[in-house]
């Protein structure tokens, strides 16, 4: 890659926009060649990043200005970043500033991290924005902060991971922690498997609270409801912004491939829908051996195994309880069934654990039902923030 208009330099590194083709697919697969035999880490799909971080792929992109950039050093691919700014006409999001970054990875050298950071600063900075936070990959509902617990868990479907050096170098560079965010480690044990659900069979909620699977062949009307829930329910949580019906739309059609009918569910209150989770297998568990390649080979291995595999974990992708029943009876009567729920299916599963994430530090009223069921937090991931008025 040569340096042109648009690229910037500190020192001996290079920083160049991530622009065309070449770039972009540069950009996806940067983390994989980085972090490639670090313990905790498992590599994405290159196909799967695309849509992602494709502007024609994601609909969040319509929602914000962005610039994605690459580094170099001896000429060499060495890091990556992207910055981005919430138009006017979308809500800012809750507590947090409209100036973001994400897709923060590289080497294991400050002058990188810094010149990244500097690149991500000085834009926003240019279109008159005073304070910025983040990681955000690339959105409040996509992949989100930096991890700084849990670096040699289990790998995770659509979770974040970098090496601990990148948490030390960011804080160097004057980066605080503005919130942390908790990942649930849920082991499934055989009296799970052998229990019986006691919530919905309460004299109070027998004829009250109902339990169904989404509805895979009407998704474009379970789409709606699912957007309108998690939206009223996560509306007052810091960093919230509102999920569109395209969003959602642009990955709820794989959602239908990956997803087991069991994998969804909705719970009803009086017939009326007032949650609902989406449970995904751990995909690593079929993709870590392919490096980050669907294409020629990887695309038929990964449909076989999608079909013959039998996954031992999973992960709480979408969970969501609408805010006129939080931090009421009921509000903690259908978190408590949704996790009987799970407990009843897993008679039938060959999932040993699940992991609920992400949790926000201070949501004590999505804590404690998942902690009194006996979950234990497994990774911490954080977003941190800076003020750039200096």
């Amino acid at each position: 890659m040569n340096a042109r208009p648009g690229t910037a330099q500190l020192s001996a590194v290079e920083i160049v926009e991530a622009d065309g083709v070449k770039n972009f697919l540069a950009f996806c697969r940067l983390p994989r060649q980085l972090y490639k035999g670090m313990e905790g880490f498992a590599p994405p799909l290159d196909a799967e990043r695309w849509t992602i971080h494709g502007a024609r792929l994601n609909p969040h992109f319509k929602l914000v200005e962005w610039q994605g950039w690459l580094a170099l050093k001896g000429g060499k691919l060495v890091g990556r970043i992207m910055a981005q700014i919430y138009k006017p006409e979308v809500p800012a999001p809750i507590g947090a500033p409209r100036a973001q970054f994400g897709c923060l990875d590289a080497i294991d050298d400050d002058e990188v991290v810094a010149a990244l950071t500097q690149t991500a600063e000085g834009w926003v900075r240019a279109r008159g924005e005073k304070r910025i936070c983040g990681p955000f990959s690339p959105s409040i509902n996509g992949e989100l902060g930096l991890l700084v617990e849990g670096f040699d868990a289990r790998p995770m479907v659509f979770m974040t991971w970098n090496p601990p050096y990148l948490v030390a170098a960011l804080e160097r560079l004057g980066y605080v922690k503005a919130r942390d965010l908790l990942s649930y480690r849920y082991e499934v044990t055989q009296k799970d498997r052998e229990a019986r659900p006691s919530v919905i069979t309460r004299p109070e909620w027998r004829d009250r609270l109902k339990i169904r699977e989404l509805r895979l062949n009407n998704m474009a009307e379970e789409a709606k409801i699912i957007v309108d829930i998690f939206n009223d329910a996560w509306a007052e949580n810091w960093g919230f912004v509102p999920f569109t019906l395209e969003e959602f739309m642009s990955s709820a059609e794989s959602l239908r491939y990956i997803m087991p009918p069991e994998g969804g569910v909705m719970i009803e209150l009086d017939g009326v829908p007032q949650a609902f989770a989406v449970v995904l297998p751990n995909l690593h568990e079929i993709t870590a051996d392919l490096d980050g390649r669907l294409f020629p080979f990887g695309l038929p291995k990964v449909i076989s195994r999608l079909r013959k595999h039998k996954f031992s974990s999973g992960r709480l992708l979408l969970f969501g309880v609408r805010r006129a029943l939080q931090r009421k009876a009921v509000g903690g009567a259908v978190i408590l069934a949704f996790i009987e729920e799970i407990r009843r299916r897993s008679a039938t599963s060959s999932y040993s654990n699940v992991e609920f994430g992400w949790v926000l530090e201070d949501n004590m009223g999505m804590r404690r039902p998942i902690e009194l069921a006996g979950a234990r937090i497994d990774k911490v991931h954080r977003i941190y923030e800076k003020s750039l008025a200096a």
